[in-house]
């Protein structure tokens, strides 16, 4: 699978490194050799650290294990002798391949790999960037000793790129081209000292050849990119429209592969805020849930969702139980409204929504035989007229004719009977009977799970259209870009500038802001 990892926002360089000798350190005074020392030591403990982690003491996968075993060693070296047997032998079947095979894979009919095939034509722009601003970096204190430093203004920069940035204006959007240089100081002690752009968060993937790392350095700066996601995530656009929306709107010429790291880049700054939103959810008092099919590379997966009235998770898995203490953990102690799932029963506080109950009540109205119309219109009132008393508070004060008693009675003749759906929804009805009838004595119980059916229509469209997500990195972006829009919404918050603040963040390795709730 993959995992998240922080990284370092400064450090000393392997340049800082190379400036530092014998020489140097004799001619620091006291004060500003103990600032270097300190630094050193830093670098040394966050080494020190890198090396003693495996895949048994942190999230990093079994490959990038650093220390072996002999026999492991053996065992490696013996699987690479049987796999240069094999790809020398194979090699040689090669050879002997059918003129057919050779002219299938010719024409495309063979494997490959997605993205940019090996030998293909390179694509460049074909007109230069030109940039309407430039943004110097200089770097502000001594990576050695600490000291701030002075900007000279006769510098010249060692390094800098182009950024391409979404600017909302009073009368539409412009996107600018600034050039973003960086400078190099020396200090009083010697050191000469670099700004560089930070990063931040990197997504691993094992078996990738390369980590997705956020960082300052790139073509598309975090409102675009953030407006990029909105696009495909939000109004449901494909990679390649949006590439001619850019092209055709703002003159503005990114490449697939550009637009789809962008989609990824800002899903992946999202999650760190969407673990934050799980641990709310634990302290609600109402939480609707609710779940319905979705693809993952062509593999039946289930999308889930979990929303209160300032919350909105979302969550690509399995439909197994386990799944759900992803969402809900034992520490959640409030009601949840749900359907007829089976994995929600065991829960003991919890709402079963009629509006499922009665849509199967209106399927037993147009039965055929007329003793069952005839129940499943008087199972349909009952529960028709449950509602409404709990819309309109005018529930029956005598507790033997009240609508729970009806239901209850219509349900038990239903039984009896022996029409199979009947039967079914009687049984359904009986056998979560406290779930049914919750909302009737706690009148702060919605009846319905509207919420949560509501929330994933959304992205019900989406999966008819895009036919879900390729990768599990690609899902958990989706969920998170979606998690943090609808919560955003649900707090009256403006999702995309908050978006573009926390990618912002991610990409410089800062800790992101909780969304706000508007007052």
């Amino acid at each position: 699978m993959f995992n998240l990892r922080q990284g370092r926002m400064k450090r000393l360089s392997k340049e800082d490194l190379t400036q530092m000798n014998r020489d140097y350190f004799q001619s620091l005074d006291k004060q500003k050799l103990v600032e270097v020392a300190g630094n050193l030591h830093k670098l040394a403990v966050e080494q020190l650290e890198k090396l003693e982690q495996n895949s048994s003491n942190s999230s990093l996968p079994p490959s990038s294990d650093q220390f072996k075993s002999k026999e492991k060693l053996a065992v490696q070296s013996e699987q690479q002798t049987e796999h240069s047997e094999s790809e020398t032998k194979s090699k040689q079947e090669e050879k002997q391949v059918s003129p057919i095979s050779e002219k299938l894979k010719s024409k495309g009919f063979g494997k490959k790999l997605p993205g940019k095939q090996k030998g293909a034509k390179g694509i460049w722009r074909t007109t230069p960037l030109v940039a309407s601003e430039i943004v110097s970096h200089h770097p502000e204190t001594c990576a050695s000793c600490n000291s701030p430093l002075e900007i000279d203004s006769d510098a010249k920069p060692h390094m800098g790129y182009y950024v391409l940035e979404l600017e909302n204006l009073d009368s539409g959007i412009e996107v600018k081209c600034r050039l973003h240089h960086y400078y190099q100081a020396t200090c009083a002690c010697g050191h000469h000292t670099k700004e560089k752009p930070l990063f931040g968060y990197v997504s691993v993937v094992e078996g990738r050849s390369k980590d997705l790392c956020l960082q300052e350095y790139g073509l598309v700066g975090p409102m675009l990119a953030t407006f990029i996601a909105s696009l495909a995530v939000r109004y449901r656009m494909s990679r390649p429209k949006i590439r001619e929306l850019l092209n055709d709107w703002v003159g503005v010429s990114l490449c697939v592969g550009t637009i789809d790291r962008c989609i990824r880049e800002v899903g992946i700054a999202c999650s760190p805020v969407v673990e934050e939103l799980i641990e709310e959810l634990q302290s609600a008092e109402i939480i609707h849930l609710d779940e319905t099919p979705w693809y993952e590379k062509g593999q039946y997966r289930w999308l889930w969702v979990a929303i209160t009235s300032t919350i909105a998770v979302y969550h690509i898995g399995s439909r197994r139980k386990e799944e759900l203490l992803r969402l809900i953990s034992q520490a959640f102690v409030g009601w949840l409204v749900t359907d007829g799932y089976g994995a929600y029963i065991n829960y003991p506080k919890r709402q079963h929504c009629l509006a499922h109950l009665i849509r199967k009540a209106i399927a037993l109205t147009e039965a055929v035989d007329k003793e069952v119309a005839d129940l499943g219109q008087w199972l349909l009132e009952e529960l028709r007229e449950l509602i409404h008393e709990l819309a309109t508070g005018d529930g029956d004060k005598d507790e033997t004719d009240s609508n729970p008693a009806r239901l209850y009675r219509v349900c038990r003749l239903a039984t009896v009977g022996e029409h199979t759906k009947l039967k079914a929804l009687a049984n359904e009805i009986l056998n979560d009977w406290d779930a049914v009838v919750a909302c009737f004595y706690n009148p702060q119980l919605p009846p319905t799970n509207n919420e949560a059916e509501r929330a994933l229509r959304h992205a019900v469209i989406a999966r008819r259209i895009s036919y879900g997500t390729r990768t599990a990195e690609g899902s958990l972006a989706y969920c998170s870009i979606l998690s943090v829009i609808e919560t955003c919404r649900l707090r009256k918050v403006d999702p995309w500038a908050y978006i573009a603040m926390i990618l912002t963040q991610a990409r410089r390795g800062i800790k992101h802001p909780p969304i706000p709730i508007a007052s």
